[in-house]
């Protein structure tokens, strides 16, 4: 009977059988076209400048589609001018235009020193529009030769649409139809819509290079502008997110964990980006600052961390971020305490750090050894019952978890989060992830239990998952099991986004010997070399060992010879450093990964300069590509994920279609 209203409704899609045909003949030619490019990046931690320009230029896949179409029938300038005008359109369209009708063309001038009259110039301008017009519908034609017309015709601006459609499939057949493809392109010019259409066919050269993006965890914290990423994320139509362990602190944020919110706090102090809370998501701060500048004074190793080259803060400023943060993270070690006497379950007893203080004497024990305290900011805290909070504090945490969960911005952006997002992705064949599977060094899974029951391997993912939704789902539970371990994801041995032993931030702060500062990472980051493990890993994930484990969180030190592919071509590591802190230490500037029909590339970048030098000069991120993985045949439609679901739609019309005679009359 199920089945009987399933084709029912089905075929109230379609006028008639016929219709259901040509269907049927469309998806099959869909599904023999060559597989669309996949894009992947990770950690960008709030660099939106660097991460739009990856974006913008297809990780230099643009200008090698110039360089291989139009060869040398261009100058390599030519090509950077092109280039930059598919990048940045608007831009680097009016630049161009005021270069024009202020100054003539610049390289002709250089040369013959010659005064343009303004009639001159506007020829001059005509023809560039004319000249650059065509060029870009080439480009246009030859980035969508392996899209059906229906895709193109999507992509392309709806002002435009017929318009383009006509352009693209005439402009090779000049010989037979010049009069009329020139008619509708000084037309154009003539109704001063050149640089609209210019910056159309920019943007969906831009969206056709890739098909798909991924985006590996870590939008969040460090960098200036995260919610910027997510606001360019959501108009992307085809994108899919693993959660890294700085997103889900702003999810647990937004689901109600007075914990998230106070290191979401603390992380945005420390990086001099409180204004991302305030000023983007509207959370209202002033009750933490009055509790700051009651209780703190100046202290150095909590001062907000600047660009030495580049310093914005005014005295007073810094003074006020560095009490800022150090409320935060005396809140968050209080309700860290709490969190750890409240679920014994996550055996982190021996980090109940408060308790293990002299007070008087300012040192703690660890592990059997005394180390002295520095720069200590103790005044709220109670030797005898460490982690109480004051009716003051109490009053702060309730206000400030309320404003977060009022923020309509950033409930926009952590929905975004949560209908894109999840732990891990299995994805045309490969296993995309965040942070690491845990393990033990002997190659076993490493197991959370909970009330009686281990939980390991794609299980334990999925376990966390789960509880993440649940708790999302239930916002004004602040204390329950589901976003208890939202927080255990950040810092529990058995956490897949953690993947350490302990989370050593108080000894960071307050301890000099940085013996206490080190992390032992899980067994994973060492087993995760070996091509055996991987394949394990895989099969465990559904997959089969012809595939790879893309992997972001742990930044590549290429500087000091380490290599982000691993295991044999097994493992990909593509967290290269986006974020500016790192670059010194990874001697890079991020990496991203690129899978088309032909197979795998890794590509390198380096530091961007700005997006003002890209329009004016023409500059570009320095990237490095090297080959991963070579398909053998060119992939095809069909052996992707959006395959596997195109040949369920099919399989159900052609069932609709030897069914259509007994589901009625034909539709008027």
């Amino acid at each position: 009977m199920y089945e009987e209203k399933y084709y029912e409704l089905l075929s109230r899609r379609f006028k008639n059988k016929e219709a259901v045909l040509t269907e049927i003949i469309n998806l099959e030619a869909i599904l023999n076209l060559p597989k669309g490019t996949e894009h992947f990046l990770s950690d960008v931690h709030g660099e939106y400048d660097a991460f739009q320009h990856v974006l913008r230029n297809g990780s230099g896949m643009i200008k090698d589609k110039i360089q291989t179409y139009f060869g040398t029938e261009i100058s390599p300038l030519e090509t950077t001018e092109l280039a930059t005008l598919v990048y940045y359109p608007e831009a680097k369209g009016n630049l161009v235009k005021e270069s024009f009708l202020q100054w003539g063309v610049a390289c002709e001038r250089a040369r013959t020193q010659k005064k343009y009259t303004p009639e001159e110039r506007g020829e001059r301008l005509e023809a560039w529009y004319a000249k650059t017009i065509r060029r870009l519908l080439h480009l246009t034609q030859f980035v969508s030769k392996k899209y059906s017309r229906s895709k193109v015709r999507k992509a392309l601006p709806p002002q435009f649409a017929y318009i383009l459609e006509e352009l693209l499939y005439e402009v090779d057949n000049s010989q037979d139809k010049v009069d009329y493809y020139q008619a509708i392109v000084s037309k154009i010019i003539e109704m001063d819509q050149a640089l609209p259409l210019i910056t159309g066919l920019g943007y969906t050269i831009q969206r056709l290079v890739v098909d798909h993006l991924h985006i590996v965890g870590d939008i969040f914290d460090r960098g200036p502008a995260p919610d910027k990423i997510i606001d360019k994320l959501m108009t992307i139509p085809s994108v899919d997110i693993q959660w890294g362990n700085h997103d889900i602190v702003w999810l647990g944020a937004m689901a109600g964990s007075p914990l998230c919110v106070m290191n979401v706090l603390r992380i945005s102090a420390r990086y001099d980006n409180l204004d991302i809370v305030e000023d983007s998501y509207g959370i209202n701060l002033r009750p933490l600052v009055i509790l700051a500048e009651k209780y703190y004074k100046d202290n150095p190793i909590f001062r907000p961390k600047e660009d030495p080259d580049d310093p914005l803060l005014t005295k007073e400023e810094r003074l006020q971020i560095t009490k800022i943060h150090q409320a935060a993270a005396i809140l968050q070690f209080k309700l860290e305490d709490q969190w750890i006497a409240r679920r014994p379950e996550f055996r982190l007893g021996h980090r109940r750090l408060l308790r293990q203080i002299d007070y008087k004497n300012k040192t703690i024990t660890l592990n059997g050894k005394v180390y002295p305290l520095d720069n200590t900011c103790f005044s709220t805290i109670d030797p005898h019952d460490p982690s109480r909070l004051t009716e003051e504090e109490e009053q702060v945490l309730e206000r400030l978890v309320l404003s977060f969960q009022s923020s309509e911005r950033l409930k926009r952006h952590a929905d975004f989060l949560m209908s894109r997002g999840a732990m891990y992705l299995t994805y045309n064949g490969n296993l995309l992830l965040h942070g690491c599977v845990p393990m033990h060094h002997n190659g076993d899974f490493k197991s959370l239990r909970i009330d009686g029951k281990g939980y390991s391997g794609r299980e334990l993912m999925d376990f966390f998952e789960r509880n993440l939704r649940k708790s999302y789902r239930h916002p004004s539970r602040h204390e329950d099991f589901a976003t208890d371990l939202i927080w255990y994801l950040w810092e529990g041995e058995s956490s897949s986004l953690f993947g350490k032993k302990d989370m050593t931030t108080f000894e960071r702060y307050f301890i000099k010997d940085e013996a206490t500062h080190y992390e032992e990472k899980n067994a994973y980051y060492q087993l995760r070399n070996r091509k055996d493990i991987c394949e394990e890993i895989l099969l465990a994930f559904g997959l089969d060992k012809g595939g790879h484990i893309i992997n972001g969180h742990t930044p590549v030190a290429e500087i000091d010879g380490e290599n982000p592919v691993k295991a044999e071509g097994k493992m990909i590591v593509i967290d290269g450093g986006f974020s500016k802190p790192y670059h010194k230490k990874t001697g890079i500037a991020g990496y991203t990964l690129l899978y088309n029909s032909y197979g795998m590339q890794l590509v390198a970048h380096q530091p961007f300069k700005s997006i003002e030098d890209a329009i004016q000069n023409g500059s570009d991120i320095v990237s490095v590509k090297r080959l991963v993985d070579r398909e053998l045949e060119r992939k095809k439609v069909y052996e992707t994920n959006t395959g596997a679901r195109l040949l369920r739609e099919k399989a159900d019309l052609e069932e609709l279609y030897d069914r259509w005679p007994t589901l009625g009359v034909e539709k008027k």
